[in-house]
């Protein structure tokens, strides 16, 4: 393996890893903030509105930085950022949703930065290897949950557990940085604007990782309300159905290279995006505990490429610089994690969460629809 894809997996691995290091705590940091859960939502959700406003304007940081530039700086920003969460107790609120809203701009920065670099290894290299990256940043957050689950069995304070992950990270980063992809930035002249809207290209693939990141943000948020409130599993059984779907999105995603190469792009997404729709529709249709699971573990394994896919082929846009493309993509993608869960929540108050669950179901069918009118370009 080159230095190169594996200082870039490590990006990816830490990235999944101190996400889920410092989510894994919230019920700790909601008490330490005297909040519920809305107030929790509202401070979740200043994340999402920074990521979103930061990714249209990556691609053109990039431009004028290169991709390994913004990489390093995002990636430092967002590691140093966590041990300040507990810090905000003194200010109040109002510096928990302030630092929340940093910790999303500079997350959504580093999406975009770490998969242009990723593009850059798969045009090295000539083969697709997006996949494999975005099985990093699955393996991290399984790890990073772990790690978060161990510090608190430990009665180990946040302050000190952030800043125990945030030192860890940062040194990382800093030994990893040496060998990410030097490419050079553009000359001003031929920059363009800051902020670019997606081209009728990309809005078809944008769409497509919008409907995939629905999906993802609506499994992770309400399949153990799901399994516990529909399904009537047990309290203990409930998270076994997220577990088993991040299990499917991992193991996807490591096979997902050979996959791509096999098939192809159009092949394996349509693929993919029938398969998820197949799986939420069982799911929602046999209602049982251990029907629940198996119909999330499928879902799982539809939804683990079809992203990967959709940004490899917005970086290898040939209109468009990778990281231009890439922030076309996922600002519309990511939309996706800021709009899907809120509105099923407000579905699921009118008609039950079941049915709520069958937007998703239609999203995922229209994925399929656009995945087989995708022409390469």
């Amino acid at each position: 393996m080159s230095p190169s894809r594996l200082a870039v997996k490590i990006i990816f691995f830490l990235n999944g890893f101190v996400h889920a290091n410092y989510y894994s705590r919230l019920p700790r940091i909601q008490d330490l903030f005297s909040i519920d859960n809305g107030v929790v939502g509202l401070v979740l959700l200043a994340t999402s509105i920074g990521a979103v406003i930061a990714m249209p304007f990556t691609g053109w940081l990039i431009i004028r930085n290169g991709s390994r530039r913004i990489t390093i700086f995002s990636a430092f920003l967002y590691c140093s950022l966590i041990p300040f969460i507990p810090l905000m107790a003194t200010p109040g609120l109002s510096g928990l949703f302030f630092l929340f809203f940093l910790l999303g701009v500079s997350a959504g920065m580093l999406d975009v930065a770490m998969n242009s670099q990723a593009v850059m290894v798969e045009k090295q290299l000539g083969k697709p290897i997006m996949t494999s990256f975005h099985a990093l940043f699955s393996i991290g957050m399984m790890l990073g949950a772990l790690c978060g689950s161990l510090f608190t069995k430990l009665g180990i304070g946040l302050l000190t557990h952030f800043i125990i992950i945030a030192a860890i990270s940062v040194l990382t980063v800093f030994i990893a940085r040496h060998y990410l992809i030097h490419d050079k930035p553009v000359n001003r002249n031929d920059e363009g604007p800051a902020f670019r809207l997606p081209n009728a290209a990309m809005v078809s693939i944008g769409v497509i990782a919008f409907c995939c990141m629905l999906g993802e943000g609506a499994m992770a948020d309400w399949s153990t309300n799901y399994m516990e409130n529909i399904a009537k599993a047990d309290p203990a059984l409930a998270p076994m159905g997220l577990s088993a779907f991040a299990l499917a999105m991992t193991i996807g995603r490591v096979m997902g290279d050979g996959a791509r190469i096999r098939f192809g792009d159009k092949r394996l997404m349509v693929g993919c995006s029938l398969v998820a729709t197949i799986g939420l529709t069982f799911a929602i249709i046999f209602v049982s505990p251990y029907a629940v699971i198996i119909g999330l573990f499928v879902v799982g394994l539809g939804l683990s490429a079809v992203v990967p896919i959709a940004y490899s082929i917005a970086g290898h846009s040939r209109d468009l610089s990778p990281g231009v493309g890439l922030a076309m993509v996922t600002t519309v993608g990511y939309t996706g994690f800021l709009f899907g869960p809120p509105i099923l929540g407000l579905l699921a108050e009118l008609i039950t969460l079941r049915f709520a669950l069958l937007l998703a179901v239609f999203l995922f069918a229209l994925m399929s629809w656009l995945s087989a009118r995708y022409q390469s370009s």
